[in-house]
């Protein structure tokens, strides 16, 4: 933004981005969906319309048929950044029940389904505890169960440190220095049955190397696609010359890797199932062994 956008008052700036945001997505603008969502009066609407008009002169027009404001063909966005990953996150948590339309600048959603997953049960009062210790530096005993192979018999109390929420595309983890392993190691929440005897932190959150380094995964389509599917593969992570670049925590390497469906071997799936690999193999499978460890 330039300088005179710069200072504008936020509550104002928060409704020219809604406006624009309003005019790109929903095609159009009514002083009544300003007054409705923010709660100001028609005059200070018709002012925000009006200032919006100064500062982008070229983006609306008043439609007298529809009684309200569109967009021109010159509209270029000045307020936000057209984000789809942002709208359809919205949209997704909408289909899938986590919000209701009135808590997104969605008017009229798209019919959309969600592929349903069975939630994790996770305890709130046990998040909220875990929440207080991650920001007091504490630790604290959980009760957990662990499903490796020894200790299944039941849940056991366990002492950790957490300092950290994880999510691996289906679940959330803790993660948390463990005292009894004497390691930094993630847990599932829906597994911490309940909590109790907070006491000092067993270890520094920045002692944990594979939480605060990062590896780059070099992704690339698969080369057992056709050349023209390989160019739609391309398109469709977004690679430049070929390749995409993921940055990502070392400690979340094995999600990853899973998530990807990297760990199947070659000849498991068929090309199209397993649309890219990762090209600096060797480099990700050191990383994953020493965060695997």
């Amino acid at each position: 933004m330039d300088t005179a956008d710069e200072r504008l008052r936020w509550g104002t700036e928060q409704r020219l981005e809604f406006i624009e945001f309003r005019a790109f997505w929903e095609g159009g603008i009514r002083r009544g969906d300003i007054t409705g969502r923010f709660g100001v009066s028609v005059p200070q609407a018709s002012n925000d319309l009006a200032l919006y008009q100064r500062l982008a002169p070229l983006n609306l027009r008043y439609d007298s048929s529809e009684k309200r404001y569109v967009p021109t063909a010159e509209f270029q966005p000045r307020f936000m950044k057209p984000d789809a990953d942002r709208y359809l996150d919205q949209l997704w948590c909408v289909a899938d029940g986590l919000i209701g339309l009135d808590d997104t600048w969605i008017v009229r959603a798209p019919e959309a389904g969600v592929v349903p997953v069975p939630r994790r049960r996770i305890d709130a009062i046990v998040l909220k505890r875990l929440v207080g210790v991650i920001r007091d530096r504490h630790s604290i005993e959980i009760l957990y169960q662990s499903m490796t192979p020894g200790r299944s018999d039941g849940p056991i109390w366990r002492r950790i440190t957490p300092h950290a929420f994880a999510h691996d595309g289906m679940r959330w983890h803790v993660r948390a220095f463990c005292h009894r392993d004497e390691k930094f190691k993630d847990f599932l929440l829906s597994r911490c049955r309940d909590v109790r005897d907070e006491g000092e932190a067993g270890a520094n959150a920045a002692d944990d190397i594979l939480w605060h380094t990062t590896f780059t995964a070099v992704l690339v389509p698969n080369p057992e696609l056709a050349p023209s599917q390989q160019e739609t593969i391309a398109l469709d992570y977004g690679m430049t010359d070929g390749q995409a670049e993921i940055p990502m925590r070392r400690a979340l390497l094995y999600y990853f890797n899973k998530r990807m469906r990297l760990d199947v071997p070659a000849g498991v799936d068929k090309p199209a199932e397993r649309p890219v690999i990762v090209a600096n193999i060797e480099a990700f499978r050191k990383a994953l062994a020493e965060a695997s460890g």
